[in-house]
């Protein structure tokens, strides 16, 4: 399977943010698929409130698919996937999600977005590190450009090292404009490529990420 896992240093660091950017560039110039396989949070009836990742990842995918394939598992608890799918009386396995995240990709790039961060729980007794290795996909890290990146990072890198899974790159997210030096500590620190990642240098950013795909 080709393609990228993309996973958080932490819960809410953007990695939804990038990877839609990621999509956004990839899906015009390559077949290129998305898949979030689980997503949690979402509900159904008159207030419904769908698989808000799911619907930005595939709305930003040039090659669309119903949303059921994108994303064929969703519970209503807002908890890691293991826990809102325990709440649902779902059984949910990694193999469901592996065979979810390899259905009609044969040939495609495929972009597969984890549910939290790599340690979260995503399936019965499964941590996102267990998908991503189960594809055979290289990570893109995501953590948000702040106090306590580095140690962040760095310590999701050695969790992803400790799992034998290889780390295309770390992309640092800044949400908010800072004056730390959070890029140059991480390199210090590691052999990873680390790319920022700020809205107002998509283009920029896209280039970079492209550039370590061909080099990889």
């Amino acid at each position: 399977m080709k393609g990228v896992f993309v996973t958080g240093s932490n819960t809410g660091v953007g990695k939804t943010t990038v990877a839609v950017e990621i999509v956004r560039f990839l899906s015009q110039k390559q077949n290129l698929k998305v898949r979030k396989p689980v997503e949690t949070g979402c509900s159904y009836g008159d207030t419904a409130k769908g698989p808000k990742d799911a619907i930005l990842l595939s709305g930003a995918c040039v090659q669309k698919e119903p949303l059921s394939v994108v994303c064929p598992y969703r519970f209503e608890l807002e908890a890691s996937a293991e826990s809102a799918s325990n709440d649902a009386g779902e059984a949910l396995s990694l193999e469901g999600l592996v065979k979810a995240c390899q259905e009609n990709t044969k040939g495609s790039f495929v972009l597969v977005e984890g549910a939290g961060g790599l340690y979260s729980p995503i399936a019965k007794m499964a941590l996102n590190s267990d998908l991503a290795a189960s594809l055979g996909l290289p990570l893109v890290i995501v953590t948000e450009d702040k106090l306590g990146a580095i140690s962040q990072a760095l310590l999701t890198i050695a969790a992803a090292e400790k799992s034998k899974l290889s780390v295309l790159c770390v992309v640092l997210n800044q949400i908010s404009k800072n004056g730390l030096s959070n890029r140059e500590a991480i390199c210090a620190y590691t052999k990873t490529p680390v790319i920022s990642f700020s809205l107002d240098r998509i283009k920029e950013f896209c280039l970079e990420f492209e550039k370590l795909l061909e080099d990889s």
